[in-house]
């Protein structure tokens, strides 16, 4: 009598005990090795091995990302239009309250202009000497309203653009590892609040179109010709006319015609010292006669 077949053994197989282990070391052995045949794909390719070394940088302050360089170079493109588009509130503003935003604008950007030069020196950033393509168009359209429709596109334009840099501060701010980028992630969010409070406080802005605009992705906009740190133009008020800090933010060579002539017409005059006083010559070619003579 032949035995009858031993039924399959609960266990054995691939789900055995040693199947288990065979799979798990062989599991292993393919996630050591893959890495392996990736990086060494990687190493092959000069390109991105460039690419990657470029993203951080070290300096004495702390890793500079590729984030921290747009950063800086961001702010020094705020001061660049909202400087100049504070100095037309200034002068073409119709209620206290957005002059009084102007000339948070003209302060706050001087002082923050500063900052960045100082950091992108110490940093080696190099940055732009003039607004980009969209910030000359806004310039545009503020330096061509006039009365309540200038108010509106101040508030609604300068409100809109410290809206979307406000949310990049904050993310600088929060993962930045360089100290000098960080303080001036500091500077840069009281001056950005400071603007957007005084920005409201003008009662023009349209909080529902601002949602939206804000929502909606904000097209990319070419960054204009960098320049050295060391040649980078301080962004400051105008001394005598407003509108030509908007004529020189627009075209910067006319901007600089203009600082020309103004140097050429003050060595033209005469040179004094406080409390001295000019003598005009005789208005005679001869000079009067001397009454003392015989």
């Amino acid at each position: 009598m032949r035995p009858r077949p031993r039924p399959p053994v609960n266990g054995r197989g691939i789900f055995s005990g040693t199947g288990l282990i065979v799979t798990a070391l062989a599991a292993t052995v393919v996630a050591l090795l893959v890495p392996l045949w990736s990086y060494a794909d990687r190493q092959d390719d000069p390109a991105s091995a460039s690419v990657l070394s470029a993203r951080t940088v070290t300096t004495p302050y702390g890793p500079l990302s590729a984030q921290d360089r747009d950063f800086v170079t961001k702010v020094r493109l705020a001061g660049l239009w909202e400087l100049p588009a504070g100095e037309l509130a200034q002068r073409k503003g119709t209620t206290p309250a957005v002059r009084t935003a102007g000339r948070h604008l003209v302060d706050g950007h001087t002082s923050l202009d500063a900052h960045v030069r100082t950091v992108a020196t110490q940093l080696g950033i190099a940055l732009p000497n003039e607004p980009n393509e969209q910030q000359k168009q806004w310039l545009a359209t503020l330096d061509t309203a006039e009365g309540q429709d200038f108010d509106r596109q101040f508030a609604g334009l300068l409100r809109l653009a410290h809206g979307r840099v406000f949310s990049l501060v904050a993310q600088i701010r929060a993962g930045t590892q360089n100290s000098l980028v960080r303080d001036l992630a500091d500077d840069a969010n009281a001056t950005v609040l400071d603007h957007i409070k005084v920005l409201e406080a003008t009662g023009y802005v349209d909080f529902a179109a601002l949602a939206r605009d804000l929502a909606a992705a904000a097209s990319p906009v070419p960054t204009p010709s960098e320049v050295d740190p060391s040649a980078a133009v301080p962004v400051e008020p105008s001394p005598t006319d407003p509108s030509a800090a908007v004529r020189s933010a627009a075209d910067p060579s006319a901007g600089q015609a203009a600082q020309d002539q103004a140097a050429q017409g003050q060595a033209s005059q005469p040179q004094t010292s406080p409390g001295e006083t000019v003598s005009l010559p005789p208005a005679t070619s001869s000079p009067p006669p001397d009454t003392n003579s015989p």
